[in-house]
């Protein structure tokens, strides 16, 4: 129960984050397993296998209030998928002791982009163009292979090319539900059975269902910069404490 419990708590707190900003649930969760040394593969494969059920709802929610901009939805989705199971594949067939250190140095730099996005100043909309497409498969891509990133990749490029912010952030957390399915079928046919992994994602399920229609609607209410800043220094300095013990075992 009190695992269930601490999970339930950073399934709340990583959906408020996500369904406001846009990113961050895959990064945070995969960064509190790998903390609670679940190989990376399991982490990345646990914290989107929770994600199918709070995209869902957290898609839902940003088509509800209006956040969806139709043509960027539709142009996210088949790259994005595909870059995702290419990248949950990939995972899957290499050894953790390797794989580790370059997860933590991909989310420290997920933990850079999202505090620089803090001190970006706001910009003016304009028309989606062709570049979604490939953007869209190097955010499915990493965020298999580093159990979070569609969000820091996909979300951050778009608004920092002068997309519409809050139409961007719900488009780019509808999309994600297609690409998180993708994903967790390829690691379930790769990996096996979570069973092992239940209490921690069904904790995950439950908190971030909870929280997905509240955040959706913060995500016009809330000044997200703050918010922000803080994210991108915990995601920094947990990996940065997961990476110095990583080496530390290799070396």
């Amino acid at each position: 129960m009190r695992e269930f419990i601490i999970f339930f708590v950073v399934g709340i707190v990583a959906q408020m984050i996500d369904g406001t900003l846009g990113m961050a649930y895959g990064v945070s969760c995969s960064t509190f397993l790998r903390l609670a040394n679940v190989p990376s593969a399991a982490a990345s494969a646990s914290a989107h296998f929770a994600e199918i059920f709070t995209t869902l709802i957290s898609g839902i929610s940003h088509f509800r209030v209006k956040n969806i901009h139709k043509k960027l939805f539709m142009s996210l989705i088949i790259p994005g998928v595909i870059g995702g199971v290419i990248g949950a594949y990939l995972l899957s067939n290499i050894d953790d002791t390797y794989i580790s250190p370059v997860i933590s140095i991909y989310l420290i730099v997920m933990g850079i982009i999202i505090l620089k996005k803090a001190f970006q100043k706001n910009q003016r909309s304009r028309e989606i163009g062709r570049g979604v497409y490939p953007l869209a498969f190097v955010g499915g891509l990493s965020d298999a292979m580093g159990g979070g990133g569609w969000g820091p990749v996909v979300t951050s490029t778009l608004v920092a090319s002068d997309h519409d912010v809050r139409k961007t952030i719900g488009s780019v957390n509808a999309a994600e539900f297609f690409v998180t399915v993708a994903e967790s079928i390829t690691f379930f046919f790769a990996l096996g059975s979570f069973s092992d992994k239940m209490i921690p994602i069904l904790g995950l399920i439950a908190g971030g269902v909870i929280a997905a229609p509240f955040a959706a609607y913060l995500c016009v209410k809330v000044p997200v910069k703050p918010l922000l800043g803080f994210v991108g220094m915990i995601i920094m300095v947990v990996n940065i404490y997961k990476l110095a013990a990583s080496l530390a075992v290799i070396f």
